[in-house]
């Protein structure tokens, strides 16, 4: 399945994962350590180390997925509001300025908005001066686009 990112997204998800493979040799450590304190059958340090190993595990195998699967978004200059645009709007409660990304990098409070959101959905294909009306949980909100960059 294809993932969306910004080039610093991507970079990001690479950071996480170098950490992530990092953690295997102190998740080792702890390991050997709770294997050194005898019975293994009622040792909580070896089976929260051994839980650790798996959740540790699966976020490896889950980053280099998306990865491995990233597509990344080009900011070109354009008139039409696609993946990677920064817009400013005008609705009812004033301006705001999104920006459309991947549902990875997803961050409504600080206005980055996905593609697959319905705001991040209604933008798409947009001009400026378009109006648009997303489907709120709190009803419909119409924006005019005042800017694309």
């Amino acid at each position: 399945m294809e993932h969306f990112v910004t080039q610093e997204g991507l970079e990001k998800l690479k950071n996480e994962l170098r950490e992530l493979v990092k953690k295997r040799q102190e998740i080792a450590r702890m390991i050997e350590e709770a294997k050194q304190l005898g019975d293994l059958s009622e040792n909580a340090s070896y089976t929260e180390a051994l839980d650790s190993q798996s959740f540790n595990e699966g976020k490896i195998a889950e980053v280099e997925e998306l990865i491995r699967n990233a597509s990344i978004i080009s900011k070109q200059f354009t008139e039409t509001v696609e993946l990677g645009a920064t817009i400013e709007v005008e609705g009812d409660n004033g301006v705001k300025t999104f920006t459309i990304v991947g549902s990875q990098e997803s961050e409504p409070a600080k206005g980055r908005i996905s593609n697959e959101s319905p705001a991040g959905k209604a933008f798409l294909g947009h001009h400026k001066n378009d109006t648009v009306e997303v489907k709120t949980p709190k009803g419909m909100v119409t924006y005019k686009i005042l800017s694309i960059r």
